[in-house]
């Protein structure tokens, strides 16, 4: 899953980073409001997080131009005006979610899950591929009773194949959703990170749930 953070704030805008990557998520950052309408509008992201009080235009206006460009992505607003008139016009510029400072960042993050389950549409709590389970929030995988240790990046891999179970899923697919633009590397990466999870998910359950589509990418069998 891939999140785009709109924090003008060195300090909050890493706080914010280092979290969701520990929860697996591809983060990319941006400081302004006019570079986060272009990446928004260039590239798909599972959710916003969104600051109001950015230096060029504000959080509504950025809010606002993803909507008309029709970019439908969850926006998450974060900001330290506590006025019931700033949430009100912030819901109605088209945020999902509104969050005041200083808050939580782990209600920060059962937000952010809450708000990725809907986008496009209703998702499980719970995502279930043959008798292989997820559950996004508590970090947790099985294959029926027996528990499943992932690493973070192996479960954020885990997690895409999930919510896309028996479409091929191309190397940069992954490259776009489970790793941000700096830490992506080449394609060889995803090879070894399904290669570990087949080791993990798969071979010692005697399944081939993980397919591999000479030349187009891999596939969660359904």
């Amino acid at each position: 899953m891939r999140l785009l953070v709109v924090e003008d704030t060195a300090k909050m805008a890493t706080l914010l980073q280092r979290a969701f990557r520990e929860d697996g998520y591809a983060v990319d950052v941006q400081a302004t409001g006019n570079e986060a309408v272009w990446m928004a509008s260039e590239c798909d992201f599972d959710a916003v997080i969104l600051d109001i009080g950015l230096p060029d235009i504000d959080g509504f206006d950025v809010c606002r131009q993803l909507r008309e460009r029709a970019r439908w992505m969850p926006i998450l607003m974060l900001t330290a005006r506590e006025a019931v008139p700033d949430r009100v016009r912030g819901l109605d510029v088209g945020a999902d979610d509104y969050l005041t400072k200083p808050f939580s960042i782990e209600e920060l993050r059962a937000r952010v899950r809450a708000l990725v389950r809907r986008n496009p549409g209703e998702r499980p709590a719970i995502l279930a591929v043959g008798d292989l389970r997820l559950d996004p929030a508590a970090r947790t995988v099985c294959r029926g009773t027996t528990a499943i240790s992932l690493a973070a990046k192996e479960f954020a891999i885990l997690e895409y194949f999930m919510r896309h179970p028996a479409q091929v899923i191309s190397r940069a697919r992954f490259l776009e959703h489970v790793w941000d633009f700096a830490g992506a590397g080449d394609s060889n990466v995803v090879d070894v990170y399904v290669r570990i999870l087949r080791d993990k998910i798969d071979r010692p359950f005697g399944t081939q749930s993980i397919e591999t589509i000479r030349g187009a990418g891999y596939r969660l069998r359904a």
